[in-house]
């Protein structure tokens, strides 16, 4: 059995933010647009926007940021390595997740990063 999370959604797409099933939590990737609906200015901006959207994701579904094992993260330019790290950091500051980081030659909405992850939210 399986629980779409409809919160967060951005545009009128085909898609779930977040599926949990199995206990475990599947969150789609995250871009850095506010409440608004405006996609944030630079990349420390639209990282932290889309680590927030991810922490909102995660706390509809039940989860926090801390049931994170494995995130994905897309970067329009591997030139924006150290500055989305930094951060990051600040959203997982001990015991980070796996996670890859991949650059990507375009992301939707104009984007410079993208984030999904996976967590594991135990009989929730």
């Amino acid at each position: 059995m399986k629980r779409c999370i409809s919160a967060g959604q951005v545009g009128d797409f085909p898609y779930s933010p977040a599926v949990v099933a199995g206990g475990l939590c599947f969150v789609a990737g995250q871009l850095g647009v506010g409440a608004d609906g405006e996609l944030a200015d630079g990349l420390a901006a639209q990282a932290e926007q889309a680590l927030r959207n991810l922490e909102a994701v995660l706390a509809e579904a039940g989860g926090t940021l801390a049931d994170v094992v494995r995130t994905s993260v897309w970067l329009s330019s591997y030139d924006d390595f150290e500055a989305m790290n930094e951060v990051y950091r600040r959203f997982f500051p001990s015991e980070p997740p796996a996670r890859i980081t991949l650059e990507v030659a375009r992301l939707p909405l104009g984007a410079v990063v993208e984030v999904d992850a996976i967590a594991v939210l135990e009989a929730r």
